[in-house]
């Protein structure tokens, strides 16, 4: 599993002209689920996302989780984050899980983000064609894979 994590002051994901979603401040994840992807790694990337300290305390210093600033996730499911691009300039997916899998696994990530935060979990349509709005704020962009835990 792959997550882009976004720290915002503000994001929206739009489906068929229609804002499905609105946060302010919190986190834009986006979330690539891979073949062989379990719910051990949701588990695992999910509470690693709840604690990162990435909000500004008092001293202008990254010490505060999403938790601290009782801020809100807008989770978007990306099978764009696992593009390979070794061959050629068409990417290719294969790597990307089947939605027989990635559903349900994109699932677990809600509800194990909705345990680990006292803000809301919001999210996207898997596989429709989203318009996502946001303001980095910072910018802070993390990048975690569950395949580099150590």
């Amino acid at each position: 599993m792959r997550a882009v994590i976004q720290r915002v002051s503000k994001a929206s994901v739009t489906i068929n002209s229609n804002v499905t979603a609105h946060i302010n401040t919190g986190f834009v994840v986006l979330l690539g689920i891979e073949q062989n992807d379990t719910s051990e790694d949701a588990v695992w990337l999910c509470k690693k996302i709840a604690q990162l300290r990435v909000f500004n305390d008092e001293n202008g210093h990254m010490n505060r989780s999403l938790h601290d600033v009782q801020g809100d996730i807008l989770l978007i499911s990306q099978f764009t984050l696992f593009a390979s691009t070794k061959k050629g300039n068409r990417p290719s997916f294969i790597r990307a899980a089947q939605p027989q899998i990635a559903i349900p696994l994109y699932e677990t990530c809600i509800h194990e983000l909705q345990k680990h935060i006292s803000g809301t979990v919001y999210t996207g349509e898997f596989g429709a064609d989203m318009k996502i709005e946001l303001c980095n704020d910072g910018p802070v962009t993390i990048c975690i894979d569950t395949k580099n835990k150590e």
